[in-house]
């Protein structure tokens, strides 16, 4: 039996050894006592011929040596014998016996001792050779003591076999991989020990999944509402806080309020319950319009106001959104009400880069107001004419414009440190941006909402690897220095990539442990089934993976170990002031306990202020980025 732990076979090896050693010792030991007893019994032989001597001398005076002594001696095998009495020689005999191995006995007759005798005999076995038969014997006993031997190993080498399947689950358990110690039970002996472990990890396993549930069950209190399940006003406000900076919006779009007249007076004629199911159902609906905008949030401002924001969205379509959206409040049945007619107001805003937010706001809710002084269910969208034209851009020219970079090459790599508690570069996150065909350096937040729609990130992205695997990675002088990648839902579901990068990651397997591939939260926790294989994939070729916008919406972060992330990237709207703001760091807190004991690492995203990253690394942040550190850099090779 081939074995190849090792447990078991410095156990069985030590064991082995020893009954080899008891068996040789056993053996030596009957050996040299058989070799003791024959030399007792050649001794007693002589003995006994002293005595024959002595009674042959008692009873006459003529002993007639020559007529007895000589068969006597050729019985005994001797080689010669010789009779003194006092110096004269009495009697001398010469056997035929040709060997050197002789022994000599010399005494003296007790009962006479002025006759001395000396007689030379042969070895015991010196004349003597083992017969095929005694051989025999001989080796039968030997194969009977090895089979035995054989036997005993082979059943003690099983024995500890369960004892090493405690080992491996022990290893497991210690290397923090509960899951494939839970899922490899065996026949772990002793049994008791073995099913104790399985019950301490299926309650392990319960305890992770509740501390998951009560980091939700934290979070949801702390930002959705408990009515509707929809982000609340705190929410709102971080998702606001994370869309601008001090220079005000980094993104174009546009805000709407939602609000429904007389909610109070409806409530109290239908009661809590109804009135309940009414905002469900409009939650519902619009939960539902917004899932085709990706870039989008929906929460609770108010007991009867509602705020939807819909970033990377032209102006020309966010008047037919309003259109839809108010469409699918009207569609809602309102029993009991006189103004059904004059229920639901929506007032849009439509923002640019730079504007404001408390701005934003201000304008929202004047176009709500215009909207009520209609005195109907409509909208009003305010307008400020101001619109930059690249927002217009159709999905043709945004098309062209992408495929044309694509061709010529024109996506550029931009770099940004993240800087670890030590002050150390952790790694570095590679941005892409355009060139357009004047030179003018295109922003992501405008062409990747396109590329989304044309289909075109697998091109994008996998160009932008090309970039990091042939330049990046090969000119860095730090051969440790890590580069993270983000990819995006459709490069994860493209059969076509994902091939592509397998392929490219056996090529460079010496490149591979330094890429790190990102994924945002919103794709991969509602996507979790879909793309598990494929992360699996990157990670058993050597990479690692990062979850970022973490924070962002209100779910549970089971998934995270579930899907074998070993970094985490906080979204700017709990990062942002989060030295003011105690529920964000409660939120922190809360993320870093449920992920206690893993190898998981919290690492903080648009870090702008020092109080900021002071307040990060109290709740055991591990590194962060963000203009404190360094803004994105052009990358060069």
């Amino acid at each position: 039996m081939k074995l190849t732990r090792i447990l078991t076979k410095k156990l069985t090896s030590f064991w082995l050894l020893s009954l080899t050693i008891v068996a040789f010792v056993f053996l030596l030991c009957a050996m040299m006592s058989f070799l003791q007893l024959t030399y007792k019994f050649q001794q007693q032989k002589v003995t006994e011929l002293e005595t024959m001597l002595a009674n042959q001398y008692h009873s006459g005076s003529n002993w007639e040596l020559e007529s007895w002594l000589p068969p006597m001696l050729i019985a005994y095998n001797a080689a010669s014998f010789k009779l003194w009495h006092h110096d004269k020689l009495l009697f001398e005999y010469k056997g035929n016996i040709a060997t050197e191995n002789l022994v000599r006995y010399q005494s003296s007759l007790k009962s006479n001792p002025e006759f001395r005798m000396e007689l030379e005999l042969p070895q015991p076995f010196s004349q003597h050779r083992p017969g095929w038969y005694e051989v025999l014997i001989i080796l039968l006993g030997v194969g009977a003591v090895l089979a035995f031997v054989r036997f005993g190993y082979l059943w003690y080498s099983r024995q500890l076999e369960g004892i090493e399947e405690l080992a491996q689950r022990s290893r497991l358990i210690l290397l923090g991989e509960h899951e494939k110690a839970l899922a490899m039970p065996g026949k772990g002996k002793p049994r008791l020990i073995n099913r104790a472990l399985s019950r301490l990890l299926e309650e392990l396993a319960d305890a992770q999944k509740e501390r998951a549930r009560f980091d939700k069950f934290i979070r949801s209190n702390t930002f959705l509402d408990p009515d509707t399940r929809i982000g609340n006003r705190l929410f709102l406000k971080n998702r606001l806080d994370a869309l601008s900076n001090e220079q005000g919006m980094i993104a174009h779009g546009v805000l709407y309020l939602l609000e429904l007249e007389d909610l109070d007076l409806l409530q109290q004629k239908l009661g809590d319950s109804l009135t309940l199911e009414l905002l469900r159902q409009n939650v519902n609906g619009i939960s539902q319009i917004l899932q085709s905008q990706p870039n989008s949030f929906f929460a609770r401002r108010s007991h009867n106001q509602f705020a939807i924001v819909v970033t990377q969205i032209s102006l020309a379509e966010a008047d037919q959104l309003a259109i839809r959206l108010l469409k699918v409040c009207q569609s809602q049945v309102l029993p009991k009400l006189d103004n059904a007619d004059n229920f639901y107001h929506l007032g849009g805003a439509y923002f640019k880069v730079g504007d404001g937010h408390q701005q934003l706001l201000e304008e929202a809710e004047m176009a709500l107001r215009a909207a009520q002084l209609q005195g109907i269910n409509t909208w009003f969208m305010y307008d400020k004419g101001a619109v930059d034209q690249e927002f217009a851009k159709g999905s043709v020219r945004w098309r062209s414009f992408l495929e044309m970079a694509l061709v010529n090459k024109r996506f550029l790599a931009y770099t940004q440190p993240v800087m670890d508690c030590d002050g150390k570069l952790h790694h570095r996150e590679v941005f892409t941006r355009a060139r357009d065909p004047e030179g003018n350096l295109v922003r992501a937040t405008l062409f990747l909402p396109m590329a989304v729609k044309c289909g075109l990130m697998p091109q994008i992205e996998r160009q932008t690897l090309e970039r990091v695997l042939f330049e990046l990675l090969p000119s860095e002088p730090d051969k440790k220095v890590c580069f993270s990648i983000n990819l995006s839902l459709d490069s994860l579901m493209s059969r076509a990539f994902i091939r592509w990068l397998r392929t490219t990651l056996l090529e460079y397997r010496d490149l591979t442990g330094r890429l790190i591939f990102e994924v945002s939260e919103d794709i991969a926790a509602p996507n979790q089934e879909k793309i598990a294989s494929r992360l699996q994939m990157i990670r058993k070729m050597g990479a690692r993976l990062c979850v970022d916008h973490v924070g962002q919406q209100v779910i549970s972060t089971q998934y995270i170990q579930d899907t074998g992330f070993q970094l985490i990237k906080l979204h700017r709207s709990i990062v942002r002031q989060i030295h003011l703001r105690p529920e964000n760091q409660l939120f922190v807190r809360s993320l870093i306990g449920g992920l206690y004991r893993t190898e998981v690492q919290v690492c903080a995203e648009g870090v702008e202020l020092f109080e900021e990253w002071q307040t990060l690394r109290i709740l055991g942040v591990s590194a962060a980025q963000g203009s404190w550190f360094s803004e994105p850099m052009p990358a060069t090779a």
